[in-house]
């Protein structure tokens, strides 16, 4: 029998605090969130100090933990309130903050030199040595640069003793580790204090090079070009990142949805929990692939995991069509005996839809809704207003905070 390694940890997004108790709820042993300064998603729903220490209080009871992206590539006037900032974040119960700045590094080991400081994404780490170098500078973990392959992080874990965090799920940024200024140049917007336009992401034109009048080569496409990266999944390799090592699997996403957030940390919750009850016997499951696609934006890839990217892992051309999800409710409450569950409403839903209920440690059933009612029992053909209260009929039974979706 293969020797267990200890589970690496499952590390999700949270762009606010809602966000945040899915993510636990569904599986996560700790999130990452944004306070209201120095991070890198300055549109995200970032975090008040009350709102951190209601996150840290929620997290505790499911013995989670909270991390915060201090991230941004700092520039002088972005220096101000630094160690107040990080002080505050010790005293809130904060477990750990994500940076790349020496400046805000240091502004934090000075202010609070006991709260952890991981070694983010940006800093692009991406060979054994820097690890050791940030490792010799009192930093117990690192976010690996999403260039490096399986392989290299197998050789890194074997010539330094330093957690290594590493991305399974998300976007791919077309720059380097994400140090862009392409959105600078678009719109003044700086990439690397937050202020990202996801200029990669729009439709352009291609002009051939040399031709004097800049003559248009892309006239008879179908779909005009883009620079655009498909995302990164490794649901079905997630084994071969554990076997080398990874302590925390990240996925990416604070500004993506509450349906995004529950469905991709149950998947891998399932995959992680799986794996380690018989790693010898491990054996990926269609369904776990299938469920991750409902949540997904965009193709997927492995990225720069097994070998340099080709233009297979780009989005050229035509975009296939992907299924497309709606978060229609919100489970509240289920009555056995009635078979009756209260739901709260998320999206249009009403009688003769097909939909399908999801809840933690992978709990699905589909079905038909027969039976709608509103909040007094009065019967309903359509729940139309957002967040209304709604009773209906439900074929299995149901628990607190399960969901409903249906297919666009």
């Amino acid at each position: 029998m293969q020797k267990l390694k200890q589970k690496p940890e499952l590390l999700a997004p949270a762009g606010n605090l809602e966000k945040l108790k899915f993510a636990i709820h569904y599986g996560a042993d700790a999130v990452y969130i944004g306070g209201k300064q120095f991070g890198l998603r300055s549109n995200a729903g970032n975090f008040t100090f009350e709102e951190m220490a209601e996150g840290v209080a929620f997290a505790k009871q499911y013995n989670a933990k909270v991390y915060v992206a201090t991230n941004i590539i700092a520039h002088n006037e972005n220096l101000a309130g630094a160690a107040d900032y990080f002080k505050k974040l010790y005293e809130i119960g904060i477990s750990a903050v994500i940076a790349a700045d020496p400046a805000l590094i240091q502004a934090c080991k000075e202010a609070a030199p006991d709260l952890e400081v991981h070694i983010s994404t940006q800093a692009s780490i991406a060979n054994w040595k820097t690890a050791e170098f940030w490792k010799n500078e009192g930093s117990p973990r690192v976010v690996l640069a999403r260039e490096v392959s399986v392989a290299e992080i197998r050789e890194m874990k074997e010539k330094v003793d330093i957690e290594i965090e590493a991305f399974i799920h998300g976007a791919m940024c077309i720059s380097y580790s994400g140090r862009c200024v392409l959105s600078n140049h678009m719109t003044s917007r700086d990439a690397n204090r937050g202020g990202c336009a996801q200029s990669c992401r729009w439709k352009y034109d291609l002009f051939e090079n040399g031709v004097e009048t800049d003559t248009e080569v892309s006239e008879e496409a179908e779909e005009l070009y883009t620079m655009s990266s498909q995302d990164l999944s490794m649901v079905e390799h997630l084994p071969d990142l554990i076997e080398a090592g990874v302590d925390s699997l990240k996925i990416e996403g604070r500004m993506k949805s509450i349906h995004y957030v529950a469905t991709v940390v149950n998947v891998y919750r399932t995959i992680i929990d799986a794996y380690f009850e018989d790693p010898d016997n491990y054996q990926l499951k269609q369904e776990w692939v299938d469920e991750i696609w409902k949540a997904a934006q965009r193709n997927l890839s492995t990225a720069f995991y097994y070998g340099e990217p080709t233009s297979k892992d780009q989005l050229y051309g035509k975009p296939e069509r992907l299924p497309k999800y709606d978060f229609a409710g919100l489970v509240l409450d289920y009555d056995a005996t009635t078979q009756i569950a209260t739901i709260q409403q998320r999206n249009n839903f009403g009688v003769g839809d097909d939909v399908e209920f999801f809840g933690p440690n992978f709990h699905h059933f589909k079905q038909t809704i027969t039976e709608l009612y509103d909040e007094k029992g009065e019967p309903l053909e359509r729940a139309k207003h957002a967040m209304m209260i709604t009773k209906v009929k439900v074929d299995q039974p149901v628990v607190y905070l399960e969901m409903m979706r249906k297919q666009k």
